[in-house]
């Protein structure tokens, strides 16, 4: 891990805005500005996932090129602030961890919350919010958001079994196709809603997407997966032909507004 002064919030990748497509990626480094030095945790503490997504950062890298699709990335560690929560989500900033204390974070002040929302937080969803705008100006269509991430192959001392997972709230648009061409492999188990549930107020689909009414889904990857270049390609490789037949359903560049979670049929 490598703290800096000068620290940006988030990161652009440039890409074909006219393509109409925007790749997200919010937990996907573990750097902190040099003015907080390590939250008091030990450098061991960084490598794990309480600190970032392993292995999304490249992977939202690699399919960026391989499309040429613009993204934006967070800069920041999830320990220093969440930006996939909402600004009134008690996990928002932690203070404990999968078992790890954050000492950085405890006892933490109402000014020091606000401050870390205002120089980090909210200039990578300013970010987020910009590209999508000018995404949509671009194509002349409502954009298709995909956000990735990663989770832990143990958690709490459960194995979980899926290689993949795919969360959604009430547009399942992008959702449900993400997960059947997914599944073509028979060597994948794929989760809908698995390992977490997609539907979380206030997080980063809810804010720029569902809102909106903008076709979008959550991609998680096991880390395990992705936890090398190999992995990370062979994983950017998978998605970008999937990527990009659900770009062409007829649906999906369409604005809509849905009231409330609908099953698969």
């Amino acid at each position: 891990m490598t703290r800096t002064a000068v620290f940006a919030p988030f990161e652009i990748i440039e890409g074909d805005r006219k393509r109409g497509i925007v790749l997200l990626c919010d937990h996907a480094r573990r750097e902190l500005p040099e003015e907080y030095g390590d939250l008091g945790l030990p450098p061991a503490e960084f490598d794990r996932h309480i600190a970032y997504d392993i292995g999304a950062e490249q992977v939202t890298r690699k399919l960026a090129a391989i499309m040429g699709l613009p993204a934006v990335l967070a800069n920041f560690s999830r320990l220093l602030i969440d930006p996939n929560r909402g600004e009134d989500d008690p996990t928002l900033i932690r203070q404990l961890y999968d078992g790890s204390v954050i000492p950085g974070n405890y006892p933490m002040s109402q000014d020091e919350r606000e401050r870390r929302l205002e120089k980090f937080y909210r200039p990578y969803h300013d970010a987020v919010g910009a590209m999508i705008s000018s995404v949509h100006k671009q194509s002349a269509s409502s954009p298709l958001i995909l956000s990735i991430h990663s989770f832990t192959p143990v958690m709490q001392g459960r194995s979980r079994p899926w290689h993949a997972g795919v969360l959604w709230d009430m547009d399942h648009r992008a959702a449900w196709p993400l997960i059947e061409l997914l599944a073509t492999d028979p060597e994948l188990v794929v989760g809908d809603n698995e390992p977490y549930d997609g539907a979380l107020r206030g997080d980063t689909m809810f804010k720029h997407c569902i809102v909106n009414g903008f076709a979008h889904a959550l991609l998680e990857i096991r880390q395990d997966l992705i936890g090398d270049d190999a992995g990370t390609t062979a994983w950017a490789q998978r998605l970008a032909p999937i990527v990009d037949a659900i770009d062409r359903r007829p649906d999906i560049h369409e604005v809509r507004q849905f009231g409330s979670r609908t099953g698969p049929p």
